[in-house]
């Protein structure tokens, strides 16, 4: 549907399925369009519901390395299952507690669901693939598997209002059921063959930090790759998740429209998901990644100027920039990675800081939003975007020019004989 065809070998095709059935069902989380506007009808203040943003972030920044060691030390399967199995729980507590404490325990439950399979997925995809001598598909299963991960999106969220005027928990409840689904997929998937048995180093959970972070400082390109990673991430979440409704609000969309917009968004990140590979060629994976979050960000900065149907347009154009990024940003990131016995914590490395990140902005975000200066911060958030992405381009030109230099083989001159 999407534009892949898969590899020949039946058992690749089978895992691919799975894992495109697992992102599918682990990501369809339907109460992301209304949370906002749903903990204000139970009570809480935007300095709450924000606050527990920051908490999320913080709690997912504190497990997210653990368990991408977790996943490196014993299999990036189990670290899925538990991840879904953890999801099914954390989508019951808001239907069971109304209260900030309810949507505390949740969002902390979230981040442990999603610290378990943010860097596994990635790293089971690409060594199954790679294992299987498959990895040239790499770049197109991922992107078409976030773009098929976006459909059910595009489905449920405009019938979200619908859904809360026949059972206000519902949207919560039904994610649960959409995890258990997402657990079953996980259980399904097949092993990467020639197995991951894990000697020497990585035998040992906290010599495998030690581990990473000496393949880490080998390598300047991935750590600078990392930051940018870092910069898209941000943006992106946000975006998506903490800027998308009060964008909505300040430009008098009605609230039963939140669903519609972002489905209409997520049409469009899924048709530039499933096509990442055009502009990869066209400009290169560094050039495509660093562009598109310059236009990410200056969709941002535009939103301020414009009413609500141009406003809605710049969402759409973020979310095209959004689905074609990921995927090539993602390849970028495990085609730099020096040593495959520490990927999945290298990723949850990437992943800690982007979520450390994103808690220091979300409290910047409650506190204008308090203030009322959302366009203040939309601005900044542009003007910071872009600069830090030229420096960073600049320091990646130098770190690949040294690396060159370094790879270029001395010319020597022939030594002539003279006579005495």
């Amino acid at each position: 549907m999407l534009g892949l065809r898969l590899p020949a070998n039946p058992a690749v095709q089978r895992a691919v399925r799975l894992s495109y059935g697992f992102q599918f069902f682990f990501g369809l989380l339907l109460w992301v369009p209304i949370f906002y506007q749903y903990q204000k009808l139970a009570g809480l203040s935007d300095g709450e519901i924000f606050g527990i943003q920051s908490i999320y972030y913080i709690v997912f920044c504190l497990l997210e390395i653990p368990t991408g060691m977790i996943a490196d030390r014993f299999d990036y399967r189990t670290s899925l299952a538990a991840g879904a199995g953890v999801l099914v729980t954390a989508n019951l507590v808001p239907v069971l507690s109304g209260s900030y404490t309810g949507f505390l325990v949740h969002f902390v439950l979230i981040a442990l669901a999603r610290s378990l399979v943010s860097g596994a997925q990635s790293a089971y995809l690409y060594e199954y693939l790679h294992a299987s001598g498959a990895g040239e598909h790499y770049l197109r299963v991922e992107g078409v598997g976030r773009a098929y991960s976006l459909v059910g999106k595009i489905v449920f969220w405009p019938v979200i209002g619908l859904l809360m005027s026949w059972s206000l928990p519902s949207p919560y409840w039904l994610t649960a059921v959409n995890a258990g689904i997402a657990l079953v997929f996980a259980l399904k998937l097949p092993p990467i063959p020639g197995g991951r048995r894990v000697t020497g180093k990585t035998a040992s959970l906290v010599a495998g930090v030690g581990g990473a972070l000496t393949a880490l400082r080998s390598s300047r390109w991935l750590v600078l790759l990392m930051v940018q990673g870092i910069a898209m991430f941000t943006l992106v979440r946000i975006c998506q998740v903490n800027l998308f409704q009060p964008i909505l609000e300040s430009k008098t969309v009605p609230v039963g429209w939140y669903g519609p917009v972002l489905a209409a968004m997520t049409v469009f990140e899924a048709l530039g998901a499933a096509r990442p590979h055009r502009l990869r060629r066209a400009i290169g994976p560094v050039g495509s990644v660093f562009t598109l979050t310059i236009v990410m960000a200056l969709c941002l900065g535009a939103m301020v100027f414009v009413g609500a149907f141009p406003a809605v347009v710049l969402l759409c154009v973020f979310a095209v920039a959004t689905g074609i990024a990921f995927p090539v940003q993602k390849q970028l990131l495990n085609d730099s990675i020096p040593d495959s016995r520490y990927r999945a914590t290298l990723l949850s490395m990437e992943s800690i800081v982007d979520r450390a990140v994103c808690a220091l902005v979300a409290v910047a975000l409650g506190a204008y939003l308090a203030a009322g200066q959302l366009d203040e911060f939309l601005l900044l958030t542009a003007a910071v975007t872009c600069v830090a992405m030229g420096l960073l381009a600049v320091l990646l030109l130098a770190v690949r020019k040294h690396r060159s230099d370094r790879r270029r083989p001395v010319r020597r001159e022939p030594v002539t004989a003279t006579a005495p």
